[in-house]
Order: C-alpha cells, then sequence, then structure tokens
C-alpha cells in the first residue's frame, strides 16, 4: 500500500505530465483555409484573399440567372481597387445547368460576358461529393447556412475571412440590400468582432 507521501508524489507527477492546453476549435465562420483548383487547373489557396471583401458564389451558363454574370463583373471593376474580390464557382447539380468542360466554361465567361474576376474550377455544391467549403458553408447557422438553393447563391466574407451573410439566387448583384452590405464590408467596422485568440501554454 502506498503511503500518503508516495499518493501525493504520485499526484504531483501526473499534474507534472499533464500535456498543455488544447488549441482552441477551429473557427466554423472562417472559410478560406481551403486550397482550391482555378478553371486554369492551378492550386489557388484562398487564404491569400484574407484582408478582402470575398463573395463566394455557385455559377452556371445554362440558367435563368446567367446574366447576374454581367452585373457581378460591373461590381467587382467597381469595387475591386476597394478590396472587393468575387470568386465563381461553376456546379452542375441545379438542373443540370453547368454541362461544360472548364475550358467551355471560361471561354463562354469570357467571351460572352467579359468575366475578370477569379473563376475556378467545376466542383459540388450539395448532396454527394460537395466540396469541402461548400459543407462549410452549409454547416453555418441560420440565416446563413444550408445548401445553395439554386445557382448564383452569393456568400460574402469579410476581411478576416469570416462568412457574414447569404443572399438568394434571385437577389441580383445591384441589389441595394447586397451592394449596402458589400459597402458596410469595404468601408465599415467588421461586422463580427472576434475575441482574442487565447494563448496556448507552452507556446
Amino acid at each position: 500500500m502506498l503511503s500518503s507521501l508516495g499518493v501525493a508524489s504520485l499526484v504531483a507527477v501526473s499534474a507534472f505530465v499533464q500535456p498543455a492546453t488544447a488549441p482552441p476549435p477551429k473557427d466554423p465562420a472562417y472559410v478560406l483555409g481551403y486550397t482550391m483548383k482555378t478553371i486554369d487547373g492551378k492550386d489557388q489557396p484562398l487564404s491569400a484573399y484574407k484582408g478582402k471583401v470575398v463573395m463566394i458564389v455557385n455559377v452556371a451558363s445554362k440558367c435563368g440567372n446567367t446574366p447576374q454574370y454581367e452585373g457581378l463583373e460591373a461590381l467587382y471593376a467597381k469595387d475591386k481597387d476597394a478590396g472587393l474580390v468575387i470568386l465563381g464557382f461553376p456546379a452542375n447539380e441545379f438542373g443540370g445547368q453547368e454541362p461544360g468542360t472548364n475550358a467551355e466554361i471560361k471561354e463562354f465567361c469570357t467571351e460572352t460576358y467579359h468575366v475578370t474576376f477569379p473563376m475556378f474550377g467545376k466542383i459540388v455544391v450539395k448532396g454527394e461529393g460537395t466540396s469541402p467549403l461548400y459543407r462549410q458553408l452549409a454547416a453555418q447557422p441560420a440565416p446563413i447556412g444550408g445548401e445553395p438553393k439554386w445557382n448564383f447563391t452569393k456568400f460574402l466574407v469579410d476581411r478576416q475571412g469570416h462568412v457574414v451573410a447569404r443572399f438568394e439566387p434571385k437577389v441580383k448583384p445591384d441589389d441595394p440590400a447586397l451592394v449596402k452590405k458589400i459597402e458596410e464590408l469595404l468601408h465599415g467596422q467588421p461586422t463580427t468582432p472576434r475575441e482574442p485568440e487565447p494563448t496556448i501554454a507552452g507556446s
């Protein structure tokens, strides 16, 4: 049987070997932690866009909303110098309205709508095989979360990389509510203040 001194020693040793405080849980609202393929097949870390206001939008070439490409490009041209970037993600989950290859999509976007904002390779945005980026977007609390309902669902991300707003497909790029939110994110205070990151023991 261990003496009281021996038990105390074991407790002391046990306390000494406890691991350092575990890292804080991943911030579920931070959505720029992925590397995606551009429409030309190159790796593009989304973290490169941290510091900008980002619109993530699933696009399609044969949709009733496809003319929104024109409005998106106009919005990008107007506000890119202020820090706006639009990221287009082609997807074929809604009515098979994006059947083309990445090369065909790029040609259509540039020749028909003169798109200059970053376009990415075709991905899955709902259902089986959903891209991790879109799984994380869908997992957000209401009213941001949930799978896209159709092509041209728009998610806004603040300069810190946190998704802060969602606008549904029928909301056009020049809609006053969307424009106002973008202006707030570009020129106002951050809309989602975060607590300082805790210091990790031993770091």
